[in-house]
């Protein structure tokens, strides 16, 4: 079973699998996520538009193998979207392609490739999977630039059993170069954006239009002095520098959200780096450590890997970094293969 969305990705994944397992052997599966408004569909930047549902059988036309889509809306808004702008106007920083890959696509993906009695669940993720010393593990894609695993940490053992990612030994250029090879309709198709379902909305102005309250609210220091205004916590992240409209010496970022009080705390980057963050909802590739972890940790999908100990439910950096936002994911590798991730509750 091969998941596609209408992307190039997941249409050369769709292709190389089914030259190698045979057309008969393959059937392709899109899910619709959600509708979104014709301006965002004008952009080109998004993968939940009906035109990508669209695309997506084009290719499975073109390769040659079967095609079905299943209706994820209501299942995609309960479980990405509410979490999402309940996460923003509680001053967090959601991820909403983690969840999205755990409690939408993924779970249902499975369940229903084990239900067809398929023995590949195959994606166009940028990412590996390798069996050594008895267990899956989890890898960086070859192409750090396109590497999804940050994505993909909520995976299990039983998941990384069945699921392929063919993309994950390869370059955007050679997939784009793979599907022109193939006459994939999709094959210059421009990426998604990241937010998929916000499309061409300011995120500010999604999250207005589903329900966070627009609220002003005071821009003040480490120490609570007022240096100016805002229109919502919900529009601001940790580690936001651009769009504070506070002038000072010394650059600013936002060192933390008081959406109780409608505070954005801002501080110089030393006020605003953060050295320890407890985390929540823990989960682990294969088994969870009994014992401190020493590790690396990216907080966010282009963060930096950070040096770290992992104990108990806390996380204690080697040195403070910036942009530690509750609510984001924090990731934790070993070189290059997943260890497994939580989401960050607050920091320290």
């Amino acid at each position: 079973m091969i998941a596609m969305s209408g992307g190039v990705d997941s249409s050369v994944a769709a292709a190389l699998t089914a030259e190698a397992r045979g057309v008969e052997a393959c059937v392709g599966v899109a899910m619709r996520l959600y509708s979104m408004p014709d301006d965002a569909v004008r952009t080109g930047r998004t993968c939940c538009a009906t035109e990508d549902l669209y695309d997506a059988r084009r290719a499975a036309a073109q390769v040659g193998i079967r095609f079905y889509v299943y209706d994820a809306q209501e299942r995609f808004r309960a479980q990405v979207i509410e979490p999402f702008v309940q996460s923003y106007a509680r001053g967090e920083t959601p991820n909403p392609c983690v969840r999205c890959n755990d409690h939408v696509k993924f779970d249902w993906l499975l369940d229903r490739a084990r239900k067809l009695g398929a023995d590949e669940l195959v994606t166009g993720h940028y990412a590996r999977v390798a069996f050594q010393d008895g267990r899956h593990r989890l890898l960086r894609a070859a192409d750090a630039s396109k590497d999804q695993s940050y994505f993909l940490h909520g995976l299990t053992q039983e998941a990384l059993a069945l699921v392929r990612f063919p993309l994950g030994g390869l370059t955007k250029p050679q997939v784009r170069a793979l599907a022109r090879e193939r006459c994939l309709p999709n094959a210059d198709k421009v990426e998604s954006m990241e937010v998929c379902f916000v499309g061409a909305d300011k995120l500010g102005d999604f999250l207005e239009a589903h329900g966070v309250a627009k609220a002003e609210g005071e821009i003040v220091d480490a120490s609570g002095r007022v240096l100016g205004e805002h229109q919502g916590v919900h529009r601001f992240t940790v580690g936001q520098r651009k769009g504070l409209s506070v002038s000072r010496p010394l650059p600013l970022y936002v060192a933390a959200l008081d959406a109780a009080r409608q505070r954005v705390v801002v501080g110089t980057q030393e006020e605003a780096s953060r050295r320890s963050f407890a985390i929540a909802a823990p989960s682990w590739v294969a088994e969870a450590p009994r014992d401190e972890l020493r590790c690396e940790v990216q907080v966010r999908h282009r963060g930096k890997p950070l040096a770290c100990t992992v104990a108990g439910g806390s996380v204690l950096l080697d040195a403070p970094a910036l942009g530690v936002a509750p609510g984001q994911s924090a990731v934790f590798y070993c070189g290059d293969e997943v260890l497994g991730g939580a989401t960050i509750s607050r920091s320290t």
